[in-house]
């Protein structure tokens, strides 16, 4: 279960029907670098490695974000890498 309370499978089973207010979404936050306040809270949430579980200092923290979050971390990494590779590399300014 997500942090927003829908389950990913919902998600992807209504992927074509979340299209294109999704595409709004993201297409609205790219020039203004803006995202919804919701995209922005993440829930930490501490996983005991193995042995005592009781032990605090047995854990690691995993990051839960929420899946539309995920898709524009994706799609940003896919610009910076096509412009990358359009461009043989970073240039100096």
């Amino acid at each position: 279960m997500e942090l927003d309370g829908i389950h990913p499978r919902v998600l992807r089973e209504l992927a074509e029907e979340l299209t294109k207010p999704l595409s709004i979404i993201y297409h609205q936050s790219w020039p203004t670098g803006e995202v919804p306040d919701d995209w922005r809270l993440d829930n930490v949430t501490p996983i005991h490695k193995k042995d005592q579980k009781e032990d605090p200092w047995n854990s690691r923290p995993v990051n839960l974000t929420l899946v539309p979050d995920k898709v524009m971390g994706l799609i940003v990494l896919s610009a910076i890498t096509r412009h990358i590779q359009d461009n043989q590399g970073i240039r100096p300014s």
